[in-house]
């Protein structure tokens, strides 16, 4: 299954208009993200508030992720701070995977900024996080938290954010969108083989791991015939007929 570096800002000092930071805020973003990453079945690692953007880009290219996905929110420089507004995401401009899913998650941000022609996708060189990354890298500028609208806007809107994000990262790694269900247990009931978890709800995915017989697995969500489970260390799908 896929795996993801989950890098909301760190910058306690950017102040939001009516109160907050952009910190707190994206770090909101990024608890509202864990559901919908769970029921999907993507994996994910995230930095702290404690550390920085330097070591969140150490963190990341210690580990072999599919996908860098860093979190902010904008502002404005001199005279025009506080009246601008818009939704920025940004990507290294020779990588393919990066700008394909900077794209999907700007078409779906679209759909929820209240003024869709002002999101774009942005190439750049300049921004440690998509250019120092061993991964494809994405940031994105959710909005200008100088602005009152689209501060305001970020507050009212953190679970839809965060579960317009996921559905793009769906998108991007080409596995079914699942919404949170309750999460609980389940015992794998074989006639006595291991039980394969796979990384698409198919017979014909690839098998990730075997699960023996009377293991007790976490079940984050149910497709059709399948369900997202957890075994150890691994995310996958498993066929339900073999679970109680």
């Amino acid at each position: 299954m896929p795996i993801i570096y989950l890098s909301p800002s760190t910058q306690e000092f950017n102040p939001y208009v009516g109160g907050g930071n952009e910190e707190f805020y994206m770090n909101l973003v990024a608890d509202a993200m864990v559901p919908y990453l769970n029921a999907t079945g993507i994996e994910y690692v995230r930095n702290t508030p404690e550390m920085t953007a330097a070591t969140s880009i150490v963190a990341s290219n210690a580990g072999n992720y599919d996908l860098h996905l860093a979190l902010h929110s904008n502002a404005a420089a001199g005279t025009n701070s506080g009246k601008i507004r818009g939704t920025e995401v940004y990507y290294y401009p020779t990588s393919q995977n990066g700008q394909r899913a900077a794209e999907i998650i700007a078409n779906n941000l679209k759909l929820i900024y209240p003024i869709p022609q002002n999101v774009k996708t942005i190439p750049t060189t300049r921004i440690g996080e998509v250019s120092k990354t061993k991964a494809p890298s994405v940031l994105i500028e959710f909005a200008f938290h100088d602005n009152p609208e689209d501060a305001e806007w970020i507050r009212n809107n953190i679970n839809e954010i965060a579960e317009n994000v996921v559905l793009s990262l769906a998108d991007y790694f080409d596995i079914p969108f699942l919404m949170p269900e309750i999460i609980r247990t389940a015992q794998v009931v074989t006639k006595g083989g291991n039980l394969n978890l796979r990384n698409k709800p198919s017979l014909t995915g690839d098998v990730i791991a075997s699960i023996p017989n009377g293991t007790v697995v976490t079940v984050y969500s149910n497709y059709g015939d399948w369900s997202v489970v957890r075994y150890n260390n691994f995310t996958g799908y498993v066929y339900n007929s073999f679970l109680t």
